[in-house]
């Protein structure tokens, strides 16, 4: 495990297995960067030059190493670390961020290393502590030789030249360490695989995670769910041997005077039903809770940093299995609180369980509520693999989400819901049918959900299905798999809400 600290040392001073300095890219060739001069100042100011020799640009994410033999510096290894060109304003959130991410991963197999990069801020140092723990990730749990073959995470990242003894410092530090352990927590539950993850299980973990972070959790079973009238989370998951569950997440503060609601999709296997999903289409559905997972880890971080905002998150839990019990195409569901849908795709599932618990969510009048999925293959096909889209009742709401996204590095898109494509999931014997037309398939699923969104609330839909889960290549802080998606999102919407700025 991978731990933080910041140091009032300089980097030159310090002992460490390495040194990461920044290096920007200049018109003339690569410049150190801000954080970094001191080690260049220790290489007589030769440093930028005997990196121009070795090949290095300064291109974002590029890498160079260089022995420290010579020099006067404690470490025997300085890693200058590309961050790209310098803007007028200093480089970015994001770009220390992935900054962070990239020395966390290019440390890897040694103890203790020093991150000498440019802190202009407490916004920077916490971009950086996010980013670090974010790239240092791995998940191991079901390697029996874990580690064979592979370098084990560096064991110590130390922040220099960050004014660690100031009070803003130490808080932005502390606030990037505890949403970047949330979203790896969010991660850990994405990438444990379905037979190890139901929804039982599930619900046991945020049972845990309330006792230890201080919020309440209440757990609906399937008896209770039946008592209630949850058609849709009963639906879905009566295909499977493993029953549904719907979990209430409760976070208070004494000092809280507005409130959000935070609803996840949980579908901890998707096989898309008696619509079974193609071959080549399963392999990676144990992700498709990953929306669940982003309300437990917003959750958790929420607690922790106790942010005065009252917050409720709600976990639709199910498995969407094929079997003798499973709703078949052309059933009706009574929802809860009532109306009727008329199921024509068991693989449109996540809206059947989003519906229940937004309408449960709902019944306790949160000013503002956000639902989080990975709804439908429509919205990748539209934004692609890095971007989710955001659909709304409010545009003012989806504004300020969107712009809490891009604050928080989530690249996401606001998205329309078109007023025509509420009539294409008119049924001709329930209150609506769970698919409309194929052409703007992702508009029509948040057309879809807004239906149980009660009046008064401002709602917004985030779909995830897009980033929430990496089969490409590991950059930045990025790993493969589950990304933790949202997760930064939720937490910068509930804060803004917190401080009235939503």
């Amino acid at each position: 495990m991978t731990t933080l600290s910041l140091s009032t040392s300089s980097a030159a001073t310090l002992r460490a297995d390495a040194i990461v300095i920044g290096l920007a890219k200049g018109a003339d060739g690569p410049v150190v960067a801000a954080g970094g001069d001191g080690v260049e100042a220790a290489f007589d100011g030769s440093l930028a030059s005997v990196l121009t020799a070795l090949g290095a640009t300064g291109a974002e994410g590029e890498t160079t190493r260089i022995p420290a033999a010579g020099a006067a510096v404690k470490a025997p290894l300085v890693i200058a670390l590309g961050l790209g060109e310098e803007p007028e304003e200093g480089f970015g959130a994001e770009t220390l961020r992935k900054a962070g991410g990239n020395a966390a991963r290019v440390a890897a197999g040694l103890k203790k290393v020093a991150l000498a990069l440019p802190y202009a801020g407490p916004q920077d140092v916490e971009a950086v502590a996010q980013g670090a723990l974010l790239g240092a990730y791995t998940f191991e749990a079901y390697r029996v030789n874990s580690r064979e073959g592979r370098k084990d995470p560096v064991k110590d990242l130390v922040l220099v030249g960050a004014k660690a003894r100031d009070k803003a410092v130490k808080a932005a530090f502390e606030r990037g360490q505890v949403v970047a352990e949330s979203v790896n927590k969010t991660r850990d539950l994405v990438n444990t695989p379905s037979n190890d993850l139901d929804p039982k299980t599930f619900a046991a973990i945020a049972v845990d995670a309330g006792k230890n972070f201080g919020f309440k959790v209440e757990v609906t079973d399937e008896k209770a769910l039946a008592k209630g009238a949850y058609g849709g989370i009963l639906g879905v998951g009566q295909g499977s041997a493993k029953p549904p569950r719907l979990v209430r997440l409760g976070y208070t503060h004494p000092k809280a005077k507005r409130s959000i609601a935070l609803v996840g999709k949980g579908i901890t296997y998707d096989s898309g039903g008696i619509s079974l999903k193609p071959a080549g289409a399963n392999e990676t559905m144990k992700m498709d809770m990953a929306g669940a997972g982003a309300v437990l880890g917003a959750m958790i971080a929420i607690a922790r940093l106790g942010l005065q905002v009252n917050v409720t998150g709600w976990l639709a839990l199910a498995e969407n299995m094929p079997s003798g019990t499973a709703t078949r195409p052309g059933d009706v569901l009574r929802m809860y609180g009532g109306r009727t849908v008329e199921v024509l795709n068991t693989d449109a599932e996540g809206r059947l369980v989003l519906a229940d618990a937004i309408t449960r969510a709902c019944e306790e009048g949160p000013e503002k509520l956000i639902d989080v999925a990975t709804l439908t293959g429509a919205m990748m096909v539209a934004l692609g693999n890095k971007t989710f889209g955001i659909v709304a009742n409010d545009d003012e709401f989806r504004s300020a989400v969107h712009a809490a996204a891009e604050r928080t590095g989530e690249p996401s898109w606001p998205m329309p819901t078109p007023a025509e494509l509420r009539r294409t999931l008119d049924s001709p014997i329930a209150d609506l049918k769970n698919i409309g037309e194929r052409m703007g398939g992702a508009l029509s699923a948040g057309v879809f959900l807004r239906e149980f969104v009660a009046e008064g609330v401002s709602w917004a839909h985030l779909d995830i299905a897009g980033p929430a889960y990496n089969e490409g290549e590991v950059s930045g802080y990025t790993a493969k798999g589950g990304t933790g998606c949202a997760v930064r999102t939720l937490v910068q919407v509930a804060a803004d809400v917190a401080d009235g700025t939503i």
